[in-house]
């Protein structure tokens, strides 16, 4: 579970405030206009910027105060942060180790993780060698290889075509159900929020809203995200 408690964050001018809770497996969307402050949100649930004030937890820890690595948090960036002179494996890799000194058992898990998102047979190449929707995989199984029980998700496929960014959807709720994890997923697309997402979060004004079903949501949107949608 993630339980965000009287959350607020503070950058000049810009103020964002939260209070919800998360039920572990659940995927959910985080929807709202430019600007309004969703990838503030999940740096700030990741342990990537300060908080002004609140307390957050993962799986009943207090991690507010913990450094991204002690958060049970794994977030999957808007460009990946693949590193071009390092192989596929070694991409992946760093998941476990950032000096890449890996055990024999380690070995297997990064070649299992580029198996489950089908790139066990480019392990050896580097990010340049391969497509750009082999590359969102290799920053997915980076992810996979760590066995977060949260998994944070900033538009890492906003740049993939439509067909290949449902493609990727898919992927990761399969992977993140496979793995018992919760998903929190920034996405601009109402249509990947009904794909892809059990519930919503909508921010805009200052606040992020308790997350709600996705399908009641869209059934009968607030007035904030009825205009959002263009309604």
């Amino acid at each position: 579970m993630l339980r965000v408690e009287e959350l607020r964050i503070t950058q000049g001018d810009f103020a964002l405030s939260a209070a919800f809770e998360v039920l572990r497996g659940r995927r959910v969307a985080v929807i709202g206009p430019s600007g309004a402050g969703k990838s503030t949100l999940l740096n700030a649930l990741g342990g990537y910027i300060d908080i002004a004030a609140g307390r957050i937890e993962v799986d009943g820890q207090d991690v507010t105060n913990a450094p991204p690595d002690r958060r049970g948090i794994a977030m999957l960036f808007q460009d990946g942060n693949l590193f071009p002179h390092l192989t596929l494996a070694q991409n992946v890799g760093l998941g476990i180790r950032p000096a890449l000194r890996l055990s024999e058992a380690e070995t297997d898990r990064v070649m299992d993780a580029l198996g489950r998102v089908g790139l066990r047979d480019f392990a050896d190449r580097k990010p340049g060698d391969v497509s750009g929707g082999q590359q969102s995989r290799a920053a997915l199984a980076r992810v996979l290889v760590q066995a977060k029980p949260l998994l944070l998700l900033d538009e890492p496929f906003a740049a993939l075509g439509p067909a290949l960014r449902a493609e990727m959807l898919d992927l990761t709720s399969e992977v993140a159900r496979d793995a018992g994890a919760t998903v929190l997923m920034i996405t601009h697309a109402p249509e990947d929020a009904e794909r892809s997402a059990d519930d919503l979060i909508f921010v805009d004004g200052g606040r992020a809203e308790a997350p709600r079903p996705v399908a009641e949501v869209m059934a009968n949107p607030p007035e904030a995200l009825r205009a959002y949608l263009g309604r």
